[in-house]
């Protein structure tokens, strides 16, 4: 960096699975870091795990928070201690069908917890933000690749609260320039740090096709769903972009340093994926390769609102982020198979 006073960069949901990977590349990267997390999805053990692989130098730039978004009061008590220089901002729900059974535990989490986020970021004169948006808020596209400047639509609730969270983010924008907002709409996120230490853990059973695929490897489910097998595909199943989470994590660095290097930035959106389109067979055997394990699979029917193919163009974020996603489906398989084979219960000890 470029200051002699190190950034200091507010991380919500910093527990969880994009979190962790972020974290530890923005420690690597020489940022200050505190995280916000109240734990609803993840577990401090990852927290533990980061600071591990930072060692304990960086360690020390490394504070965590218990606390939540909807409690404006935790959000105050961070700002009030200290100066962040800017927010990425990952804390929220994330399951599709769970959102479309319980819309209002989503608005409430992922819509009132961004909003007191903001408030009390304008209170304190902190104006920069990194947001996780979703691949979600292109719905159906007609087209793929998904291009920036699509018409925007959602199918479901969470999809619609990353749509309406981007539509406040270009609103407050509008009506007070100085703000600088990075909207980064993620495709499917896999893989984990090639170390094994830390990986997707969700509470449950998994709404994604990896940790899903990850727990029939290991014996915690019998057989793997596969959602739609008559799809115009090259083997039926479902087509989509697949990012390894290192990638991801570069992707918010390189987001990070645009806000703090381009006074121009305004409110944009980058898709962050690899450009390519796999189907769900072809992760199901780029799996079995890598973990020398065959995975039991059911053809099911298709799910309401899943869309046949969708993949992001990536040119925009090359171009302007100067960023690029660097590994394949071999490296993502790879790594999610290290995590699991060396974490079969996640960051618990056994049930």
């Amino acid at each position: 960096m470029g200051s002699s006073v190190e950034q200091n960069i507010l991380v919500t949901g910093g527990a969880g699975f994009i979190g962790t990977h972020t974290v530890v590349q923005l420690l690597n990267q020489g940022f200050k870091v505190t995280i916000i997390d109240n734990l609803d999805n993840s577990v401090v053990e990852a927290v533990h795990r980061v600071r591990e692989l930072v060692g304990p130098d960086l360690s020390t730039k490394l504070e965590f928070n218990l606390g939540d978004l909807r409690n404006k009061g935790d959000i105050e008590k961070l700002f009030s201690n200290q100066r962040f220089d800017a927010v990425i901002h990952f804390a929220g729900l994330k399951a599709v069908g769970e959102s479309v059974g319980n819309p209002r535990r989503y608005f409430d989490n992922n819509l009132v917890g961004t909003i007191n986020l903001y408030e009390t970021m304008a209170k304190y004169n902190c104006k920069m933000m990194v947001f996780s948006s979703s691949a979600t808020v292109y719905g159906q596209p007609e087209i793929v690749p998904c291009e920036e400047d699509f018409e925007l639509q959602a199918m479901n609730p969470y999809g619609r609260t990353k749509l309406f969270l981007e539509e406040i983010a270009r609103d407050i924008h509008t009506a007070e320039p100085e703000w600088k907002i990075i909207l980064l709409r993620y495709f499917n996120p896999v893989g984990a740090h090639e170390s094994g230490r830390i990986g997707e853990d969700p509470k449950g059973i998994p709404n994604n096709l990896m940790p899903y695929i990850q727990q029939v490897a290991v014996g915690r489910l019998p057989e793997l769903n596969v959602y739609g097998h008559d799809y115009p595909t090259k083997d039926g199943s479902a087509v989509r972009d697949y990012i390894h989470v290192m990638d991801l994590a570069d992707g918010h660095v390189a987001a990070l340093n645009k806000l703090f290097s381009d006074p121009k930035i305004g409110c944009s959106a980058f898709n962050l994926g690899t450009g390519q389109g796999t189907s769900v067979l072809e992760m199901v055997s780029g799996f079995e390769k890598a973990s020398g394990k065959k995975i039991p699979i059911k053809l099911c029917p298709r799910r309401a609102g899943d869309a046949t193919a969708v993949y992001a163009s990536t040119a925009k974020a090359e171009k302007e982020l100067g960023w690029k996603a660097k590994y394949g489906v071999d490296e993502m398989c790879r790594d999610q198979w290290n995590w699991a084979n060396k974490n079969p219960w996640g960051f618990q000890k056994k049930h």
